[in-house]
């Protein structure tokens, strides 16, 4: 069966990356949650996307600037007139405590390609373990280096490099970098590397799906998840397109 994973949660109905998102995406039946990392000007590992608050918050200026104090009274949910209370950026410590309460599996995205973040690796893992939860996490990033220095800190966490493009033999290269899994863009991705990257163990979970017609095909051809944006649109479509 395929996996479907929350995009920065249930992010087609609510704002992206908050404990909304996170907690809606759970009660939708997701089996999973996508998320980023950033590191904050005190070295907080905070949830959001972008390296800077202005897309997705009433405030303005880089994350790696801010102090947790100053960023957690921005509110993430401005845009979203219907809601009837602040949407703070959450401290990846609080949904890690938030997952100890469920069986939801978490890929951790480490936006760490245009700011290194020194550092972030050592904390992120830190705090996977800390709230013991290394067999349901998921380490991704485009800056491969990264994932590397994540496997060697912690093996027993499962990496997976993020691709915007497809690679020759994926499969190959994921093995020689010790990861369990590819995330490539699901534009581009053909039939061929889906089903020899599974068939060689290597877990394929294509980003970011949201069209029935491609979780579909993506689903038939044996995919282990899927990241969308909306869990209860692909979970539909995996009902209609169960395999026998």
């Amino acid at each position: 069966m395929t996996l479907i994973f929350a995009h920065r949660g249930y992010s087609a109905q609510y704002p992206e990356n908050t404990m909304l998102a996170f907690t809606e995406a759970e009660k939708a039946g997701a089996d999973g949650i996508e998320l980023d990392v950033q590191l904050t000007k005190d070295g907080e590992v905070v949830v959001i996307h972008d390296e800077s608050v202005d897309r997705t918050t009433n405030g303005k200026g880089n994350v790696k600037d801010i102090t947790y104090n100053a960023l957690k009274k921005l509110d993430a949910g401005y845009k979203m007139k219907t809601l009837l209370k602040k949407e703070p950026i959450p401290l990846l410590r609080e949904v890690l405590e938030w997952l100890s309460g469920n069986r939801m599996v978490c890929n951790i995205e480490l936006k760490n390609g245009i700011f290194p973040y020194d550092g972030m690796e050592e904390k992120v893992i830190e705090l996977v373990r800390q709230y013991k939860l290394s067999d349901r996490i998921i380490l991704s990033s485009f800056n491969h280096y990264s994932i590397v220095t994540c496997y060697r800190q912690a093996p027993e966490i499962e990496t997976a490099p993020l691709m915007g493009q497809v690679m020759y033999m994926p499969w190959i290269y994921a093995e020689s970098i010790r990861a369990k899994g590819i995330h490539p863009k699901y534009k581009g991705l053909t039939d061929d590397i889906i089903q020899q990257s599974e068939s060689y163990g290597i877990v394929v979970r294509p980003y970011t799906v949201n069209k029935e017609k491609d979780m579909a095909r993506l689903m038939k051809l044996g995919c282990s998840a899927i990241i969308t944006d909306d869990p209860v649109r692909a979970i539909k479509v995996r009902q209609r397109t169960a395999r026998p």
